[in-house]
C-alpha cells in the first residue's frame, strides 16, 4: 500500500543529508543546488551540502513574463519564485515506498521557453501523476536563460552557458541518482520546445559521454537553428551596455529594446536567444549534421511535434483573428499554421530523425493530433504539457484548453505517459502497446 500521508524523508548521500517531502504518494526533494556560477562564467559543481531544508521560494533565472504564455497556459505564481542569477538547481520526484532491489529509470526534464523564460519547477510541469503511474524518477532542471545563459560569444561573455549548466546537472544526476533509488545507467533526457533544442545539441556536445542513454525531443524549433551567427553578434554588441548592470530587474526591463528585428533576420529573430555553433561545447554548424550521424548509435531517440504548433501564436492573435478569423480568411490562417508548423518543426524533425537513422540510430518519429470537433486551435505548441504532466488544477485558467474536456486530456495523457515511460525504460515502443488516439508514431528505418 502506498502512503498518502504528509511527512518527510531524509536521503543520506555522498554530498550530505537531503531532506524531502512525502505527500500524495510521491517523495520530492526540491531546489537542490548542483553548481554555482558568477555572471557570465562557467558553472562550478557543488562538492558538498550542508543539511538541506525546503527553500521558502523556488529559485528562477531573472526573466520577463510572457503575456502569451500567461494567457494560453496560465498565470505564473510569481510570489512563489525568487530571482537568482546562479540558477543551477534541480528537483527530484520519485515514488513513495522505493524498492531497494531494482533501481528506477530516470527521466530528466529540460523545460522550454525560447531559452528565455521558465524554470524546472512550474506547476504545469509537475510530474507527480507520471511518477505515481509509471514508477519512474523525474528530475527537473533549472539553468541560466536569456542574457545569462544563451547569448554570449566572446571571452567576457561566453556562449552556451545554459548548456554548460545542464551538463553539470547531468553529471550531478549520474553521480548521485543511485542514492535516490535511480538507475544511473538508464537516464532519459526529455525536453519540450527550446528544451528539446537544447537536448538535440547536447547529443553533439563535448563532455557528455555516458551521461544519458535516451532522448525525447518534443516540439523543438530546429528550423530556427540555422545561420544565427550574425543575429547573435548584433544582439551581443547591443546588450554590451547591460553586462555590468547590478540591478537584474533593470536588465530585464531594458534588454527588449535591443532584440534583433524579425524583418531583418526572419523567423529566427522570434527566438533571439539560443545555442550557438562554433563555441564550446558545440562544433561548427557545418559539422553538426555529420556529428549527429556519427553519434546516432549512442542514443535512443523519440522525436516529434504537435500537428498545429504555430496555432499557439497565430490563432490566438487578436489582430489576425480580426481579419482572418472566419470564412476565406480562416482558410488562409489555417494554411499559414500548416506551412509554418512544417517549416519550423515538422520537416526539421523528420530530417533530424532520418539523418540519425542513416547513422544506424534507433529513432521514432511521432505527431500529436487533435480529434475533437469544434476545436479551432487543434493541437498547438505546448498541448503536450498537460498530457504528459497532468495536474488539472494548474491548467484551470489555460485559454489553450478552454474548450477541451479534462477527461479527454486525462484519458489520452495517461496512455501517452505510459508510452513515453516504456521508451524511457527500454528505448523501444512495442507495436502492441496501447496508444492514445491522438498519437501517430513510426520507427524510422
Amino acid at each position: 500500500m502506498k502512503s498518502h500521508q504528509k511527512g518527510t524523508h531524509v536521503f543520506e548521500t555522498r554530498l550530505g543529508k537531503i531532506m524531502a517531502l512525502k505527500e500524495n504518494g510521491v517523495i520530492r526533494a526540491r531546489s537542490i543546488r548542483y553548481a554555482r556560477s558568477e555572471r557570465f562564467q562557467r558553472p562550478v559543481p557543488v562538492e558538498s551540502l550542508s543539511d538541506l531544508l525546503f527553500p521558502d521560494k523556488t529559485p528562477v533565472c531573472p526573466q520577463i513574463l510572457s503575456p502569451l504564455v500567461e494567457k494560453m497556459i496560465g498565470a505564473t505564481p510569481v510570489e512563489k519564485f525568487e530571482p537568482d542569477e546562479s540558477t543551477q538547481y534541480l528537483s527530484l520526484t520519485l515514488p513513495d515506498l522505493i524498492s531497494e532491489s531494482k533501481p528506477l529509470p530516470v527521466v530528466v526534464w529540460i523545460h522550454g521557453g525560447s531559452h528565455e523564460i521558465g524554470c524546472g519547477d512550474l506547476p504545469t510541469a509537475d510530474p507527480n501523476e507520471w511518477v505515481k503511474e509509471q514508477r519512474i524518477i523525474v528530475v527537473t532542471v533549472s539553468y541560466r536563460l536569456g542574457l545569462f545563459g544563451f547569448l554570449g560569444g566572446n571571452e567576457k561573455r561566453p556562449a552556451n552557458l545554459g548548456l554548460f549548466d545542464i551538463i553539470e546537472a547531468l553529471k550531478w544526476i549520474k553521480g548521485n541518482i543511485a542514492d535516490f533509488g535511480g538507475d544511473a545507467e538508464n537516464i532519459t533526457l526529455f525536453g519540450q520546445s527550446s528544451g528539446g533544442d537544447a537536448i538535440a545539441h547536447l547529443m553533439i556536445s563535448e563532455g557528455v559521454e555516458g551521461l544519458f542513454q535516451r532522448v525525447i525531443i518534443q516540439s523543438a524549433p530546429l528550423g530556427l537553428r540555422h545561420k544565427r551567427q550574425r543575429m547573435s553578434i548584433e544582439f551581443l554588441k547591443k546588450t554590451e551596455v547591460l553586462k555590468d548592470e547590478t540591478d537584474v530587474y533593470k536588465m530585464m526591463d531594458e534588454y527588449g529594446e535591443y532584440v534583433p528585428s524579425v524583418i531583418r533576420y526572419g523567423l529566427k529573430a522570434a527566438m533571439p536567444f539560443g545555442t550557438q555553433y562554433g563555441f564550446p561545447p558545440l562544433c561548427t554548424e557545418e559539422e553538426s549534421l555529420g556529428k549527429w550521424q556519427e553519434n546516432a548509435k549512442k542514443y535512443d531517440v523519440l522525436i516529434g511535434l504537435n500537428n498545429n504548433e504555430t496555432a499557439f501564436y497565430l490563432k490566438t492573435s487578436e489582430a489576425l483573428n480580426k481579419y482572418f478569423g472566419k470564412g476565406f480568411g480562416l482558410k488562409i490562417l489555417d494554411k499559414a499554421v500548416e506551412k509554418t508548423t512544417d517549416l519550423i518543426y515538422g520537416t526539421p524533425a523528420r530530417q533530424f530523425a532520418e539523418n540519425l537513422a542513416k547513422g544506424g540510430g534507433n529513432v521514432y518519429l511521432f505527431r500529436i493530433h487533435s480529434t475533437l470537433k469544434d476545436n479551432h486551435i487543434g493541437a498547438p505548441h505546448c498541448i503536450d504539457l498537460p498530457l504528459i504532466f497532468g495536474n488539472e488544477s494548474a491548467w484551470q485558467s489555460s485559454e489553450m484548453l478552454r474548450n477541451i474536456p479534462w477527461e479527454s486530456i486525462h484519458e489520452n495523457g495517461q496512455k501517452l505517459r505510459a508510452i513515453w515511460a516504456e521508451f524511457a525504460r527500454t528505448g523501444r515502443i512495442s507495436d502492441h502497446s496501447e496508444k492514445p488516439e491522438i498519437l501517430t508514431i513510426r520507427k524510422i528505418e
